[in-house]
């Protein structure tokens, strides 16, 4: 495709979500590189106004970057096919799957893919009950949000309480999980293709939203220093765990390699973060793509819909 064939493109970006800011960062990254190359795109702070915008604005398609709830689990999704306009990134199924930790879980389980074990809480559930089934240390966290937001690892019984009550400030839904001690990797999947693996390494408790977004001591090993048979199995699985609940178009798969070179699969996030500190762009670069030539990539693979009001 040329820049003219992509026609007016809204770059969604902002939104109300917890992921706001980084949001905005990674919108105008998008924006600026799509600029460069002369595509007709126009950054648009999401609120509620956003249908009656789309609507009036006379735009052909829409590149989503909004981080999060009402953004990346099948709501903004599901206007966007009504509305007849072709977006990035993966449908309405796919993009609520992801966002829903706890059901990427169990379809990952019913496919034999690893992950580690957890356990749901409520304000009924027995703490100790949860440290015996899962042991120590355990991480905590709410189950519809990204970019770390909201978790804590739990090193002592004592503190389950407060990492609880912590996780329930941004989602009813709050899930225990098993602490892996090993490494952590991420897999960048664009089209049907996994993108070099990048292992991160962060002197903090675990890779957490400074570690993300602002921490300057945190490292990205990219090539991963696996071998290369290894490295190939691995993203091969972690493709399968990405196509597994539906994800489509790009994103990105995380999981743990404990100890024993053992992989866990811990989540996907359909919209991942595009900012400089962001790992998709790392990925790109080590496949030999930059920044603009990814975005272009990202916007080729947009959902097409024939449901326009």
């Amino acid at each position: 495709m040329n820049a003219a064939e992509f026609g007016k493109v809204a770059v969604l970006m902002g939104g109300l979500s917890a992921e706001r800011e980084v949001s905005l960062k990674s919108g105008q990254a998008v924006l600026d590189a799509l600029r460069r190359k002369q595509v007709d795109a126009h950054g648009i702070d999401v609120d509620k106004n956003i249908i009656k915008i789309l609507l009036d604005g006379g735009f052909d398609r829409v590149f989503n970057v909004l981080h999060g709830r009402g953004g990346e689990d099948g709501v903004m999704q599901g206007v966007l096919e009504k509305l007849g306009l072709p977006f990035t990134g993966s449908d309405v199924l796919g993009s609520a799957l992801s966002m829903d930790k706890l059901r990427t879980k169990q379809i990952w389980i019913s496919q034999g893919i690893p992950t580690p074990l957890f356990k749901i809480m409520n304000e009924s559930t027995n703490f100790d009950d949860v440290c015996n089934e899962l042991g120590l240390p355990l991480i905590v966290k709410p189950n519809h949000e990204g970019s770390s937001v909201g978790m804590s690892k739990v090193v002592q019984a004592a503190d389950l309480s407060a990492a609880y009550k912590l996780a329930c400030k941004y989602d009813a839904e709050v899930i225990a999980e098993q602490w892996i001690d090993g490494d952590e990797y991420t897999a960048t999947i664009l089209g049907d293709d996994p993108l070099p693996l990048i292992r991160l390494e962060t002197p903090r408790e675990f890779y957490d939203y400074a570690a993300k977004y602002s921490a300057t001591d945190t490292s990205y090993h990219c090539p991963s220093g696996l071998q290369q048979q290894t490295e190939e199995e691995l993203k091969q699985l972690a493709l399968t765990a990405f196509h597994s609940i539906g994800a489509s178009g790009w994103g990105r798969v995380d999981f743990m390699c404990d100890t024993k070179n053992n992989p866990w699969f811990i989540e996907v996030n359909t919209i991942p973060g595009m900012t400089d500190h962001s790992l998709v762009p790392k990925a790109a670069s080590e496949a030999g793509l930059d920044f603009d030539e990814l975005v272009w990539r990202i916007l080729s693979f947009t959902n097409n819909t024939d449901n326009k009001l």
